[in-house]
């Protein structure tokens, strides 16, 4: 049948067919490749399935942990492979990751998986330093200012990390909590917490002309902390949508 988007009554006259090798499961054309972990995950982290205005489909990366991402442990990217590869079995058009790290695996996994495959927020990064004044800059909101980078900027095709700024969270007392695993954290602080950060960075750094979120914790404050600076906010969410709507096209509704 038509790979298109099926509109309501509107019954298309041809034979359905299952694509080959789809598994019985249909109509989640994003997977989204997530670590093995456990705390809460908020309406707008990608790991919740409620943030989209479409279904998704999760496959967790048993045994992986956030410090083997950041690292670039090798063992991690045949995890992603196989995963990659379980979820188009069931039925989906794009691949993506729920951590910024998965960068690292970027152009491998992209490499060995047969369909779009995003796996980092930092991908968003040369659209975004394009449509940006020469002087200005982008400012990374991460869990943590010490992480290693270097193989994340050669794997998303970064080529000035000049025009970055690092904004890291990890001294945030919420976001402590988090990078504990502990049970739960108070997200209302949580909020507090990154607003006064984003907003000081900003002082302090008034070449800033955009932000993206590079930790999946942080998108459900990206309406909070935009508010706050008036500064266009990128983050997973963002490019998530972006390849849904690539890979997912619809017919125009509307008159002349």
């Amino acid at each position: 049948m038509t790979h298109g988007y099926l509109m309501g009554t509107d019954q298309p006259d041809t034979e359905i067919i299952m694509p080959e090798g789809q598994t019985t499961t249909a109509g989640h054309a994003i997977g989204i490749l997530v670590v093995d972990l456990w705390y809460p995950l908020l309406p707008g982290n990608v790991a919740n399935a409620s943030t989209y205005n479409f279904p998704v489909i999760y496959k967790v990366l048993k045994g992986t942990s956030v410090d083997e991402i950041l690292s670039g442990d090798p063992s991690v990217l045949k995890l992603i492979i196989e995963g990659g590869n379980e979820l188009i079995r069931l039925g989906v058009r794009a691949v993506v990751g729920s951590c910024g790290s998965f960068a690292n695996y970027q152009k491998e996994a992209a490499a060995a998986i047969s369909v779009p495959t995003f796996l980092s927020v930092m991908l968003q990064i040369p659209l975004i330093l394009q449509s940006l004044m020469p002087e200005k800059k982008v400012g990374i909101v991460a869990a943590s200012s010490d992480e290693q980078l270097e193989k994340v900027f050669d794997q998303c095709d970064i080529k000035d990390p000049s025009r970055l700024v690092i904004i890291g969270a990890q001294d945030l007392p919420e976001m402590q909590k988090i990078d504990r695993y502990e049970r739960g954290f108070n997200s209302f602080k949580l909020e507090q917490e990154l607003k006064e950060l984003v907003s000081q960075s900003i002082k302090d750094h008034p070449e800033i002309g955009a932000l993206l979120f590079k930790c999946s914790d942080f998108p459900p404050y990206a309406w909070a902390i935009q508010n706050a600076t008036r500064l266009p906010v990128f983050d997973m969410i963002s490019l998530i949508n972006w390849v849904y709507f690539g890979v997912v096209r619809m017919p125009f509704r509307g008159f002349i």
